[in-house]
């Protein structure tokens, strides 16, 4: 048996974990960045200290959002006002960022005087040339190097693209977990629905055999004895075999045995029932009590005590299919009384539940003969 409370928990502790794995590979590809584009083999390490100038507004930028902003917020759909705390929380950091660097600019350190005098001399054009000489051709002056944007930008930019990703991946992985909600309350709601169903299935078969029980009584007591020990089996397997969410093909088979023995006993010689079943079963499992209910209504509304009826069950067998057909004569004064019966309604919602679109179920009228045809998957 599957514990679909362990289950949760590891499916949720997937989650958490792949989205950690997320956020520690992007953040390490933000403080890794200098690293991955040096093009020079001596790296500048002073490089990678400049560029925590960036990471530590980001960090405070993805802490502050992560944890604040998107659950007391975006998450209670105050949209508005969490666009608007984000962007305020931007350009804060950023012009934060722009007075950090406009400060490191003014205290950096000048060289001496005589430096700088050395340092003009030094850049100085050469004395003109008081004998003729062939002068080169002049070289185009080098291009100056792309300095790179200022800390500041780059908080900005990166920031605008951090929060972006991190909502992004937030809302995505809250999506999957209220998937997973949503699918796990819908089979507790088939299955809720499924045991209600068979509830009302129980009564309503056990009160009309019972009936039939009562009625042999008079007759034969003896006959009445034995019926009452078949019905204790159905009644086990009504009660036990039935709870569980698929049962073995052979036991529904010999339930629909006992169930028409049981009900040939109350009916004389002019009713003709007919049971025709493979003798081979294969070993294959369906949900528990499909069939009784189209039994129960085909003996409920086929069969009269005063006129020649019958009641004629097929059941055959494919390789992924189970087929039933019941063909019974109809004596109901009502006109399509299969349809209303309570029965027949509640086999049909189980049947939407546990098949959805994959099985196949016909009813109808024909000839003053009551007809129906089931095909569901094995």
């Amino acid at each position: 048996m599957i514990d679909l409370k362990k289950l949760k928990i590891q499916r949720e502790s997937n989650l958490r974990i792949a989205e950690i794995v997320l956020i520690v590979l992007v953040w390490l590809v933000i403080i890794g960045s200098p690293v991955f584009m040096n093009d020079d083999n001596n790296f500048d390490w002073n490089r990678l200290i400049r560029h925590g100038n960036v990471v530590i507004p980001l960090f405070i930028i993805f802490l502050i959002n992560r944890f604040y902003l998107v659950p007391s917020f975006l998450l209670k759909k105050k949209r508005g006002i969490y666009i608007g705390l984000v962007a305020t929380l931007i350009v804060l950091i950023t012009f934060g960022s722009f007075l950090v660097t406009e400060v490191n600019k003014k205290s950096r350190i000048q060289p001496p005087p005589h430096e700088m005098n050395h340092q003009l001399l030094k850049h100085q054009p050469p004395p003109p040339q008081t004998f003729h000489q062939s002068v080169p051709p002049p070289h185009k002056p080098p291009r100056p190097e792309p300095q790179p944007l200022p800390p500041y930008l780059n908080v900005l930019l990166f920031s605008i693209l951090l929060i972006g990703f991190d909502t992004g991946l937030m809302s995505s992985f809250r999506l999957a977990r209220t998937e997973q909600e949503k699918a796990k309350l819908e089979k507790e709601n088939v299955e809720n629905q499924l045991a209600f169903l068979r509830t009302q299935i129980s009564p309503h078969f056990f009160m009309n055999t019972l009936n039939n029980i009562h009625a042999l009584v008079d007759i034969d007591a003896e006959e009445a004895k034995e019926s009452i020990i078949k019905l204790s089996k159905l009644m086990r397997h009504v009660l036990y075999d039935s709870e569980t969410e698929t049962i073995h093909l052979k036991k529904e088979v010999d339930f629909i045995r006992n169930y028409v023995g049981l009900m040939k006993l109350r009916f004389s010689s002019s009713v003709k029932i007919t049971l025709n079943i493979p003798k081979k079963i294969p070993d294959k499992t369906i949900p528990p009590l499909l069939f009784i209910s189209f039994i129960e209504n085909a003996f409920k509304h086929g069969l009269s005590y005063n006129a020649n009826s019958f009641i004629d069950i097929l059941l055959q067998i494919e390789e992924e299919k189970l087929k039933l057909k019941i063909t019974n004569s109809n004596y109901s004064k009502d006109a399509g009384h299969g349809y209303r019966g309570i029965g027949i309604i509640n086999a049909k919602k189980r049947l939407d539940l546990l098949y959805g679109d994959k099985y196949d179920l016909s009813i109808y009228d024909e000839n003053e003969e009551f007809i129906v045809n089931l095909s569901i998957p094995i």
